[in-house]
């Protein structure tokens, strides 16, 4: 299995930004008051980025964002400057924002989620020569998150085959068309498909557990390096050449909630096998990340004050 690239570079192509809303109690046509607000930049790449830097990881933010709210995405951004490098493309527009409101007392989210519009061809040419100067073959480029409408996928496998010319490894965490034009279409690192997406891309009905879904996995070893399959709160199964591994988190606590918690899975299996170079240990990382990420223990505590605590059982498949 090649080695981790010393440098991880993430790349948006529809960021956003994250407006969280926590009730207690909530239901339509009632006027409910807001525990507590926040609001930043995100979509699934940054929020690898984000996750990395909770753990103490550098990272560079890459890919696109509005021109029109540039600055004050680089305001938010500043306190985190010493472990995130923010190399977005500017370009013409406003991110796009989304809302996710979390009823505490029942335990419920509700996800409102917008289109961006930032992706052009215009766009996504700047964006590949703005990677060009960035990246090189010790980068890891982790292309994460909603993908632009259909017309525009061309170019985007333009982009992500330019990284691999370059040497980079390729981490991709996507679904539909891209996925599979991708895989079939140059040699990626690194795949992130959920159950589902890893149905559709091979075109089978694989059952949802781990020796059915280590023995699909193996099946696109030659077209990606690592097959990396997240099972929600059933946990996650790894896969490589070296073998596959199966893992899930010990114990329970309240989930405030899964946004993101898939973003920080890659993430912290990233920083882990970066570390290691073995896959197995690294998916005990990655579970335990994604845990505190569902407890919210990423928003008070940091990584090694939690690592300790949280306990998760990966074993051979």
């Amino acid at each position: 299995m090649k080695e981790v690239a010393s440098q991880i570079v993430t790349v948006g192509l529809s960021p956003c930004w994250d407006t969280t809303l926590h009730v207690d109690g909530a239901d339509w046509g009632r006027h409910e008051r807001v525990g507590s607000a926040s609001s930043q930049p995100a979509g699934k790449a940054l929020n690898v980025s984000l996750a990395l830097a909770w753990m103490g990881q550098k990272s560079i933010a890459a890919g696109l964002w509005g021109r029109d709210d540039y600055e004050q995405m680089l305001k938010a951004m500043r306190p985190l400057r010493r472990w995130i490098s923010v190399r977005m493309t500017s370009v013409r527009g406003d991110t796009r924002r989304n809302i996710t409101i979390v009823d505490t007392l029942n335990a419920r989210e509700m996800h409102l989620r917008s289109e961006s519009e930032l992706a052009s061809r215009q766009a996504l040419g700047q964006l590949r020569t703005d990677l060009g100067t960035i990246i090189s073959s010790n980068s890891a480029c982790v292309f994460a998150g909603q993908m632009p409408q259909e017309q525009l996928l061309p170019e985007v496998v333009r982009i992500i085959k330019s990284c691999v010319r370059l040497g980079a490894g390729v981490v991709l965490d996507s679904s539909g068309e891209l996925l599979g034009k991708v895989v079939r279409s140059c040699t990626t690192w690194l795949i992130k498909p959920n159950v589902e997406e890893l149905r559709e891309l091979l075109n089978e009905r694989v059952r949802d557990e781990p020796v059915a879904l280590a023995r699909a996995g193996r099946k696109l070893l030659g077209r990606t390096c690592v097959v990396l399959i997240s099972r929600a709160d059933r946990g996650a199964v790894v896969v490589t050449e070296e073998g596959a591994w199966q893992g899930r988190v010990v114990g329970c606590e309240r989930v405030l909630s899964t946004v993101g918690c898939g973003d920080y899975l890659l993430a912290g299996f990233l920083k882990a096998l970066k570390e290691s170079g073995h896959a197995g240990s690294a998916l005990v990382t990655g579970i335990k990340v994604a845990a505190a990420k569902a407890w919210g223990w990423t928003e008070e505590r940091n990584w090694e004050a939690v690592r300790q605590e949280i306990a998760a059982d990966v074993e051979p498949v």
